[in-house]
């Protein structure tokens, strides 16, 4: 439960929900997404360190360079956590449409009975 709430903790800040949503294409400098944002770099490499610290982003170094890429293990479990909801509602639906195709039944079967 703690990582799902460092997930989405992480994501809550618009500005970094904005980093994720431009590095969606693939691997990006912290340049590139500086050019994308309007935030100065030191403010990029600030939520870049607090993406990468709930395991959102991961950083590789090539030369100078630092590049950043989205963690599928993230997505994943944000994924997983979706699912137990959906999961939830689906089985209360189907609940509630059975208990629907239930009355139309008995309102059919004493409209039948009335004629």
């Amino acid at each position: 439960m703690i990582e799902h709430i460092n997930l989405f903790h992480a994501l809550a800040d618009p500005a970094r929900l904005r980093i994720v949503e431009a590095m969606k294409s693939g691997e990006c400098a912290v340049g590139d997404i500086v050019e994308r944002m309007d935030i100065h770099q030191s403010g990029v490499s600030r939520h870049l360190r607090i993406l990468a610290d709930a395991g959102i982003v991961q950083m590789r170094p090539d030369g100078q360079k630092r590049l950043y890429s989205l963690r599928k293990e993230a997505f994943d479990q944000l994924d997983a956590w979706v699912a137990d909801y959906r999961r939830h509602w689906e089985a209360r639906l189907d609940r509630f449409g059975a208990a629907l195709e239930r009355r139309q039944a008995a309102t059919d079967k004493n409209s039948q009975e009335r004629s």
